[in-house]
C-alpha cells in the first residue's frame, strides 16, 4: 500500500489546495515546494499545463530535500462553479476617491492599490463582489471545453483527478466522467467535491448522499477508485475558527448514507478542524485552500519584495516550515 493509501485508511491524509482558477505560478511552485516537505500526501492544483510544472518543480525542491514524493491532483467540473471563476473589473469605471474595499477583503493580494483584478493571481473566492459599494466587480467563468479535457490530461498525466460537481448536475458529471476516462490516464483516485448547494439551492444531507450514490455507479463502472471531499464552506478556512464547523457538521450528516470510499473534510477547514472531531465520526483526512495560503502570505510578500522565490531564500523558508508543519503535522501524527 502507498504513503497515500495508507493515509487514507488511517485517517491521517492531508491534502495542499492551490486553488482551481489559480495561476500565481510563483506563489504555487512555493507552495508546492514547502508543504511537500512537511509532507502532505496530495497536491491539488488547477487543470492548467504551467501551473502543473509549477508544482512538479516545487515538489522536486523538496525531494531534493528527503520529502516524500505526494500526488499531483488536477482539478476538473461539469459546470459553473465558484472554485472555477475569477473576479474581473474595469478600474476605469471606480470612483477617484474610491478606498478599495475590495483590496482588503481579498485574501489573494490579486487587488492592488490601483488597476484592476491581477488575474493569474485570483482563485475565485468571491468575497470582493459584495464588498464593492458599487457593484462593479463581475465573475468570469473558468471551463474546458469537452474537446480540451482527454488531450490535457494526457498531457499533464496526474496522479489524480478531481471532479467539482453540484446536486442536480448528474447527467454533466457522467458527461465529464467520460472525458476523464477518455485520456488513458491511470488514476490513483477520482475525487468528488460536492457540497449542499446546488443550481436549484440547498439540499438535505440525505439528498446529497442519494447523489453520491448516483456519482458512484459510473465510478465503479468504470473501475476507479472514489474520494469523496465534503464541501462544507467552500474557500473560506481563513476566515476564523468559526468556518471549520460546517465541514464536520457535513460529515457527520452524510456519513450513514454515503456510499463506499474514503470521506476527506473542505471547505473553512483550518487548524480548528481536528479538534472539532470525535471518535467515529469517519473523516479519512482534510484538505486546506485558503488556510494554507494565508499561513505564507506574508513570507510570500516577503520573498516577492526581495526579488526572489521563497524557496530560494533559506532564511524565509526555514522560517515557513514551522507554521506549515503546526498545521498539518496533527493530521499526520492523528
Amino acid at each position: 500500500m502507498s504513503r497515500a493509501e495508507a493515509a487514507l485508511a488511517s485517517g491521517r491524509w492531508v491534502k495542499l489546495i492551490c486553488g482551481a482558477s489559480n495561476q500565481d505560478l510563483v506563489a504555487i511552485e512555493d507552495l508546492c515546494a514547502l508543504y511537500s516537505l512537511a509532507g502532505v500526501h496530495c497536491i491539488d492544483v488547477a487543470a492548467d499545463a504551467a501551473v502543473a510544472q509549477a508544482a512538479r518543480r516545487g515538489i522536486q525542491w523538496a525531494l531534493e530535500r528527503g520529502a516524500s514524493p505526494p500526488w499531483l491532483m488536477v482539478s476538473l467540473s461539469d459546470g459553473e462553479d465558484p472554485h472555477f471563476r475569477k473576479a474581473q473589473f474595469d478600474p476605469q469605471r471606480c470612483p477617484v476617491d474610491c478606498p478599495r474595499p475590495c483590496q482588503r477583503v481579498c485574501p489573494a493580494l490579486a487587488i492592488g492599490t490601483s488597476g484592476g483584478v491581477i488575474a493569474e493571481r485570483c482563485y475565485g473566492c468571491g468575497r470582493c463582489l459584495p464588498a464593492c459599494p458599487l457593484g462593479l466587480i463581475e465573475e468570469a467563468p473558468q471551463l474546458l471545453s469537452p474537446e480540451a479535457v482527454p488531450q490535457l490530461l494526457a498531457q499533464l498525466q496526474p496522479d489524480a483527478v478531481e471532479l467539482h460537481t453540484q446536486p442536480g448536475r448528474g447527467d454533466a458529471f457522467q458527461q465529464r466522467l467520460a472525458q476523464v476516462f477518455a485520456s488513458g490516464v491511470p488514476l490513483r483516485r477520482l475525487a468528488v467535491s460536492i457540497g449542499l448547494e446546488g443550481g436549484h439551492g440547498p439540499v438535505t444531507p440525505e439528498q446529497l448522499a442519494a447523489e453520491l450514490w448516483q456519482r458512484f455507479v459510473p465510478l465503479r463502472r468504470l473501475g476507479l477508485r472514489v474520494l469523496w471531499q465534503l464541501d462544507g464552506r467552500p474557500m473560506s478556512g481563513d476566515v476564523g475558527a468559526g468556518t471549520a464547523h460546517a465541514a464536520v457538521k457535513l460529515l457527520r450528516a452524510v456519513r450513514p448514507w454515503a456510499p463506499p470510499g474514503p470521506l476527506q473534510l473542505a471547505g473553512g477547514t483550518n487548524a480548528s478542524s481536528l479538534g472539532l472531531l470525535q471518535p467515529g465520526d469517519g473523516a479519512a483526512g482534510v484538505a486546506f485552500g485558503g488556510m494554507a495560503r494565508s499561513l505564507l502570505q506574508p513570507l510570500l510578500q516577503q520573498a516577492e519584495s526581495r526579488g526572489a522565490p521563497l524557496r530560494e531564500q533559506e532564511d524565509l523558508w526555514r522560517r515557513a516550515l514551522p507554521l506549515v508543519q503546526g498545521l498539518i503535522d496533527p493530521w499526520l501524527g492523528r
